[in-house]
This record gives structure tokens, sequence and C-alpha cells, in this order.
């Protein structure tokens, strides 16, 4: 199919009315209305939280050319709150933030099964969640694999389980989302299907809950740390759902795009 450029609106494009102005050399920006702003609170007022944003700066200064020869490159920008833009030696690379982390928090997951265990974190009050009578059933049949996991429930009337300890890697969760989730899932599960496949089933689970979100606004030290975690990850170009996590372009392949090769 034939790429068909975009249309600009009558009277041509209008730069103030863009999400993230261009910088002209490093100089003052000038906004409608306001004082015009120096370089430093330029680059800090696009991290400022606010609505959402189509674009972020990584790093207004051009990156440490060490970062740039990483295989994953050096974090320049931030689109749609989901994307992760890097600069590499010769080329660019896309990140699909959420997905990229679900894979590394997965990763992590089978590597503390397999060595010591996943330790655990108790709650302070534990979190009760309401489910039908079967999937109670259910989750309260799994507990011992759930428990590997680090995961703690115990039953808590005819339509609840209460959820007592979580997987500490995971931080902070919506226990009740995940407990939901697994459940739903076991409804899916073979009897017969192994306890090894079902033990990657809750660690995918849970790591799709314990990983940062699409729509989260990441920091420019957060962005490159997600970079350097996929470089040191098994499997880190695809997700647990067989989706890839990034797509690089060479700039070869950029200038072909435009004509220039």
């Amino acid at each position: 199919m034939a790429f068909r450029p975009a249309v600009l609106p009558r009277g041509g494009w209008d730069w103030r009315r863009s999400p993230a102005r261009p910088f002209a050399g490093g100089a003052a920006m000038q906004s409608e209305g306001n004082a015009a702003l120096g370089f430093a609170e330029a680059a800090q007022a696009v991290f400022d939280v606010g609505g959402p944003a189509a674009d972020t700066r990584a790093d207004a200064t051009e990156p440490e050319p060490d970062l740039i020869e990483r295989p994953l490159g050096a974090a320049r920008a931030q689109l749609h709150e989901t994307y992760i833009v890097a600069q590499t030696g010769d080329g660019l690379v896309i990140v699909d933030q959420h997905a990229a982390h679900e894979r590394i928090v997965y990763e992590r997951l089978k590597a503390a099964l397999a060595e010591s265990g996943v330790a655990r974190q108790i709650l302070l009050i534990p979190e009760i969640v309401e489910l039908d009578e079967a999937d109670v059933e259910r989750v309260l049949a799994r507990t011992g694999e759930l428990a590997r996991y680090g995961l703690a429930v115990e039953p808590f009337g005819p339509g609840a389980v209460a959820v007592r300890e979580t997987p500490s890697l995971l931080g902070a969760i919506d226990a009740q989302g995940l407990v939901r989730d697994l459940a739903e899932h076991m409804a899916e599960w073979d009897e017969a299907l192994p306890l090894e496949r079902r033990l990657m089933h809750v660690a995918a689970t849970m790591a799709c809950h314990g990983s940062v979100r699409a729509g989260r606004r990441l920091r420019p030290e957060e962005m490159n740390a997600l970079l350097r975690e996929m470089e040191s990850t098994p499997n880190s170009g695809q997700c647990n759902h067989g989706r890839p996590t990034y797509v690089e372009l060479k700039l070869a392949d950029i200038e072909r795009l435009f004509g220039r090769r």
C-alpha cells in the first residue's frame, strides 16, 4: 500500500500548537502570554505532571557516547507515554515500555524460583478479594503453586479469599486484580497441564501486573535503566505473549525511506 503524506491544515502547520515545541539551538523559548523560559526551566517543564503528552524529551543535550554505542542505545524521548525512542550508533530503537518490563519481571521471577524461591512481603492489612464460588475453589486448590511465587492466599468465607503475602519484587501491586486474573486463567487450564507450565502461567500473569504500565511518564534515568536491563535479560526481545518489545531502524533504512540512498 502506497504511503500517503499527511495533509497539513489550511494555512500550514502552526508550531505554537505543537505539544512539544522545538528548541532553537538551546536558546530561551518564548511561550504565548508568558515570559520567556530559560533552557533548564523548559527542559524541566516537560516532566511536570499534567495532561497526556505526545512527546517527552529524554535529554536536551547530547547523550553520552558510551550509551549510544550500547546495543539499545541512549534514551532520547518518550512518545505517547508508552514508547521509548533511543539513539544508537547507526540508527534508532523504539521500545514498548510495558512489554519490555513485563519480560524483565517474568525472567526475574523464573530466576528467583530456580535459585532460592521468590521472596515475599507481608501485607499489613490482608487484601480481601471477592470471587465467584467456583473461582474461589480454583484459587484455593492451587495455593501451593501460588505460594511458590510468593503469593499467600487463604479462604475468607464462601465467596472470597484473603491475600496475606505478595512477591517482593513486584512491589506495590493491585492484589485484587492479580488474583482475579489468575482465577480467570485457571478456569482455562487443562487439568493435565504439567506443573511447570502452570507455574509459568502464574509467573506471566504476575509479571504483567508488576510491570511498568503504558501511559506512565518515565524520567530519563528510568528509560535508560530499562534499556540496560533489557540488554542483560534473556529473551528480552519478546514479551511473555510473543510480541516484540522493541523495533530497530538502521540509519541506512531510514535514509532509503527518504530517498537519500
